[in-house]
C-alpha cells in the first residue's frame, strides 16, 4: 500500500509521525472518506465542501487549495491497486509541546491519505439484512464534524458487534433518532421514506445525499425531519447507508424482526436504483476532478 505523507508518497511501512502530534496527544484533528469508482473519486467536490466544513469547525485552516486536494487524491489512486478503493485523508493541527490550546505561532498541520480496496456487501447481507441495536446517543453536540476523536462511536459500534449485529442507531435524548454509529439510517413507514434532517447532530453523509436524490428523481414518497424513537420501532423498513455499505436492509432490531424481518420493496427498489446510478454515474468516464 503507498500512502501520502507531508508532501510525499511512501510505503506504508514507512510512514511515521513525531509522537507529540496534537492528533495522537489530544485527537485534535478531522478526517474524510472518499469512496473510488473505476479509478475516480466519486463526488471529490462534495468531499472537499465537507472537509472544509470539518476544518473550518476546529479552526483550522486548510493546508490545501481543490487543486492540491485534487492532484494528490488522483496520484494516490493511480499508486494503488483496484478500480474500486476508498479513500482515507486525516488531518492534525501538527507537532507542537503539550498544551491543551492552540499552537502560537500555528505550526504546519500534519497530512495523511491511504487507500483501501472498496468492498461492498456480499450477496448473503443483501438477501438476509443485518441486524442493529439501540442505544442513547452520549456523543458530543458537533457531530457534524469528521473528528478524528471517534471514541464514542467505537464504543458504541463495538456494542453492536458484542451483540452479533452490524450497527447501532443512536438515539438522541430518549426522543429521535439521529444516526448509526458509523452510517446514516432511513426510516421507511406507509411507503414513505424518511431521513433525518443535517444538522449539528449527525455527520452529512454523502450516500445519504445520493439516496434521496434517487428517491426525489424516480417519484420515491420522502420526507427530511426529526425521527422519533418510536417510528424506528414501528418501521416497517430500517434502511442502513454509507461510502463501504452502499444501501443495507436492517431486518433485526433489539432482537426483534423488523417489519416481517427480511428486505423489503423499499430496500429492494433503492438497492437497484443505486446500482443503476452506480454504473451510470460513478463510474461515468468524465474526466478525474482537478480543483476550481
Amino acid at each position: 500500500m503507498t500512502v501520502y505523507l507531508n508532501g510525499q508518497f511512501m510505503p506504508i511501512e514507512e510512514a511515521r509521525i513525531p509522537v507529540l502530534d496534537r492528533g495522537f496527544i489530544f485527537g485534535d484533528g478531522v478526517y474524510e472518506v472518499i469512496p473510488v469508482y473505476s479509478r475516480r473519486a466519486f463526488r471529490l467536490p462534495e468531499h472537499l465542501r465537507r472537509l472544509q466544513h470539518s476544518l473550518d469547525g476546529i479552526r483550522l485552516e486548510n493546508p490545501y487549495g481543490d487543486s492540491d486536494w485534487a492532484r494528490y487524491i488522483n496520484e494516490l489512486i493511480a499508486r494503488n491497486p483496484g478500480e474500486d478503493q476508498y479513500l482515507y485523508l486525516h488531518i492534525t493541527r501538527g507537532v507542537a509541546r503539550r498544551d491543551h490550546a492552540f499552537p502560537r505561532p500555528p505550526v504546519t498541520p500534519t497530512v495523511f491519505m491511504m487507500s483501501n480496496p472498496l468492498i461492498t456487501p456480499s450477496a448473503e447481507l443483501l438477501q438476509s439484512g443485518v441486524g442493529a441495536i439501540t442505544s442513547q446517543d452520549n456523543r458530543w453536540l458537533r457531530c457534524d464534524i469528521k473528528a478524528i476523536a471517534l471514541l464514542p462511536n467505537v464504543l458504541l459500534r463495538q456494542a453492536a458487534v458484542d451483540a452479533g449485529c452490524a450497527e447501532t442507531i443512536l438515539i438522541r435524548d430518549d426522543a429521535f433518532m439521529t444516526e448509526g454509529a458509523a452510517s446514516n439510517i432511513f426510516v421507511v413507514k406507509n411507503e414513505t421514506l424518511i431521513a433525518p434532517p443535517k444538522d449539528h447532530l449527525m455527520l452529512p453523509g454523502i450516500t445519504y445525499d445520493v439516496i434521496l436524490e434517487i428517491a426525489a428523481a424516480n417519484g420515491i414518497r420522502h420526507e427530511v425531519r426529526k425521527v422519533s424513537r418510536d417510528e424506528v420501532f414501528s418501521a416497517d423498513e430500517l434502511l442502513l447507508t454509507s461510502s463501504t455499505k452502499e444501501v443495507l436492509a436492517i431486518t433485526r432490531l433489539d432482537g426483534k424482526p423488523v417489519g416481517d424481518g427480511k428486505p423489503g420493496r423499499m430496500f429492494d427498489k433503492l438497492y437497484k436504483l443505486y446500482q443503476d446510478f452506480k454504473r451510470d454515474v460513478m463510474r461515468q468516464q468524465s474526466p478525474p476532478y482537478t480543483g476550481g
